[in-house]
């Protein structure tokens, strides 16, 4: 069961880094800021309505950071779906790597950096690397 208190915490974090009033994020999000009111008193538990609706606005929180403390805020998606530490090299975008296809797409080779413990590519052969922008846009690269 979700902490309302511990809760509150969090969205407040949420309101201070966006640097947002609570009826400013209530309007954001789309919610009457009787609403926000009621949550930031502890009247009210959050909704799973209320707790998609800042997921959808506000691509940084993370649904398990914002339940429940665990897990990062801001969170940091490129590391969460690849498995990749904090201390993992980046990946290398080297012009030599790549390869152009017909349509446009870019190609990226298998990079030796590329390896940890969660992600071995020797085992796994990628088929397609999709790359989700908080504009809404995608890019998706193909082998």
């Amino acid at each position: 069961m979700v902490n309302i208190n511990e809760f509150v915490k969090r969205l407040e974090i949420v309101l201070n880094y966006y640097d947002l009033n609570a009826s400013a994020f209530a309007d954001k999000i789309g919610v009457q800021r009787s609403s926000m009111s009621h949550l930031l008193s502890g009247r009210n538990k959050p909704s799973l309505d209320f707790i998609m609706k800042i997921l959808e606005v506000f691509p940084d929180v993370d649904l398990y950071w914002i339940l429940t403390g665990k897990g990062n805020f801001p969170k940091n998606d490129n590391e969460k779906l690849l498995g990749i530490s904090k201390s993992s090299p980046p990946i290398s975008s080297n012009e030599n790597s790549n390869k152009s296809k017909d349509d446009g797409q870019t190609v990226v080779e298998s990079s030796s950096e590329f390896k940890n413990s969660n992600f071995n590519l020797e085992d796994n052969e990628i088929e397609k690397i999709v790359l989700f922008y908080k504009n809404g846009t995608f890019k998706s690269y193909s082998r």
